[in-house]
């Protein structure tokens, strides 16, 4: 059986490296989209597969406020 802790951080590392692959911001970070963009894919729809869920998932970080969380994962992270 998978421990869910173990796929939260295999989640959170891939948040921190992952790229979005098409769209407005193109090329940017998962990590690094706006909240008002990923709630956009709320309404609208996540896109399927690995993408959305990790989309989906970057919305609940930032809307919960919890960004910060993967600061400690990436190269630069942003500076407050």
């Amino acid at each position: 059986m998978t421990d869910p802790n173990d796929v939260f951080r295999q989640d959170l590392a891939k948040l921190a490296t992952a790229i979005m692959p098409f769209g407005k911001f193109k090329g940017r970070a998962i990590a690094d989209l706006p909240g008002n963009y990923l709630a956009w894919f709320a309404r609208e729809g996540f896109p399927p597969g690995e993408l959305g869920r990790l989309l989906a998932i970057m919305l609940e970080l930032d809307h919960n406020g919890l960004r910060r969380l993967l600061d400690p994962l990436r190269s630069n992270p942003p500076r407050a």
